[in-house]
């Protein structure tokens, strides 16, 4: 934990909302130490990742489940204080790509978002925050994809335009696949 710790005082917020995030994320961290772990009812820590290909011109999504929408990959923590290693899993899992790599190990993101009570295994899953670390990935587009069936029901690729109006989640769009395409021409 001293490891992310020391990449969110580094992180530099490119936006109001990332420097909120930042300052709700690192407070939650230094009173809650289970704040990795799903058993914090109340908010706990994912990663999530934003996946280009090399000419990163296209973004890599699933159609996740629960939200019925395109969206980013990404999971919980449960347990892992390293959230880049949890994006990177999560990120193999949900798209079946066998060779992804971080553009850079710093965080590129960070966001607080609100989860709706839901079902998920035949069990109630109450309404929570995800405290989330988004990375940059980076894959080879040609890669074969398949379906995470328990956590998705398709994978693609698109271009940076489409991605955004491939999700059906408005605040999603408007507030961080438009804020993680703008910050790729950072890089």
């Amino acid at each position: 934990m001293i490891e992310l710790q020391k990449q969110l005082s580094a992180f530099v917020p490119c936006c109001e909302q990332e420097e909120h995030d930042r300052e709700v994320i690192c407070n939650y961290l230094a009173d809650n130490p289970n704040a990795f772990s799903r058993s914090d009812q109340i908010a706990h820590m994912t990663a999530s990742a934003w996946i280009v290909n090399q000419n990163r011109t296209k973004v890599l999504m699933v159609y996740h489940r629960i939200y019925n929408s395109w969206s980013w990959t990404g999971g919980h923590a449960d347990g892992e204080t390293d959230l880049l290693a949890v994006a990177l899993r999560e990120a193999r899992e949900e798209t079946g790509i066998t060779e992804v790599r971080p553009v850079s190990e710093a965080i590129y993101s960070l966001e607080v978002l609100t989860v709706d009570g839901h079902e998920k295994k035949g069990s109630y899953v109450p309404s929570h925050l995800h405290l989330n670390v988004t990375y940059l990935l980076e894959a080879d587009d040609g890669q074969e994809l398949s379906v995470c069936e328990e956590e998705n029901t398709a994978v693609a690729w698109f271009t940076l335009k489409e991605a955004l109006k491939a999700s059906s989640e408005p605040w999603f769009v408007e507030r961080i696949y438009r804020k993680l395409n703008a910050k790729l021409k950072a890089f």
